[in-house]
């Protein structure tokens, strides 16, 4: 399993734009990459995805957390690029394209072999899960439901090995005690101190970062 970090606030390797916002791609055996929100806008998305390699033509799947503009503003120029992508959305977002598959995600479902949806959480956001030989990668948006709820429902599939996106307001540290991978990005609060408390599982998010397990 492999996440390039492709829009985020800081970045992680010389000439990357960084905005507010957040994408990330998942790439995983037998399954076409799936990028994870898709930033503020589509200029600085499609920048470093040229920059960083990746092909929009190439995405099999684009998956938005939630609905706040920082997470979509980039869908538009990457359906411009992308003619067959499928879009899976929390069932709060309202969207039709026509001659495009878009999936309303409401319940917990795996929408590959190895790559499990939260379903929508508290009527906003939903998350992913990467299976792995370490355990569940969870890739998350901004984590607004609350990382103990997101963790709670992933926990329901599998153990959870690591977390990766915006932590947004997580304050209570211990829910991340048992990660071994903890990768705070985008609109995380308390980036610093979770460096503190974690020293050996933290890793510092932004453009151009790549994980792979």
């Amino acid at each position: 399993m492999k996440v390039t970090i492709v829009y985020d606030n800081c970045a992680s390797k010389p000439g990357l734009k960084t905005a507010w916002g957040f994408s990330c791609l998942i790439e995983t055996e037998g399954t076409l990459p799936i990028l994870f929100d898709t930033g503020a806008e589509g200029t600085t998305l499609l920048y470093n995805m040229e920059h960083l390699d990746i092909d929009p033509e190439k995405i099999g799947m684009v998956v938005l957390s939630h609905a706040h503009g920082d997470h979509t503003g980039g869908l538009a120029a990457i359906l411009k690029r992308n003619t067959h992508a499928e879009i899976y959305v929390p069932a709060s977002i309202m969207l039709r394209l026509p001659e495009r598959k878009v999936v309303s995600v409401s319940q917990p479902t795996w929408i590959t072999k190895r790559v499990f949806s939260t379903g929508e959480l508290k009527g906003i956001e939903q998350s992913l899960a990467v299976k792995t030989d370490k355990g569940l990668v969870v890739i998350v948006g901004c984590s607004h439901p609350g990382v103990g709820v997101i963790l709670d429902r992933v926990s329901q599939q599998g153990k959870p090995y690591g977390i990766i996106g915006g932590l947004h307001n997580c304050h209570k540290f211990e829910l991340l005690q048992s990660l071994s991978l903890i990768c705070p990005c985008h609109c995380t609060q308390h980036k610093y101190e979770l460096k503190e408390h974690f020293p050996k599982q933290h890793t510092l998010c932004g453009a151009g970062l790549v994980i792979e397990i």
